[in-house]
């Protein structure tokens, strides 16, 4: 069906591009970005997957982590020897 709607023109670029780049039709790139847009999501599955962090067990702050010392907090961020090891 042929429709005129207005599209934002940093999104009709990046369409554009995505459809020379699958080599499709910018029709057939909008086709499934609408079907993506409009497919309704069950509030039993999750929009994001869970992410497990590790953790040491232990909880609070590491020995050495001054959370108000910038300097030193971003030291620790930046030393590969696990928090509290000798130096």
């Amino acid at each position: 069906m042929r429709t005129t709607v207005n599209i934002d023109d940093h999104l009709l670029a990046e369409a554009k591009v995505a459809a020379a780049r699958g080599h499709r039709s910018l029709g057939d790139v909008i086709d499934d970005a609408l079907r993506v847009a409009l497919t309704p999501r069950h509030p039993s599955e999750p929009s994001r997957r869970a992410v497990e962090l590790p953790v040491d067990g232990n909880g609070g702050l590491q020995p050495g982590v001054d959370l108000e010392n910038g300097a030193s907090l971003a030291a620790a961020l930046e030393d590969d020897r696990p928090f509290g090891a000798p130096s």
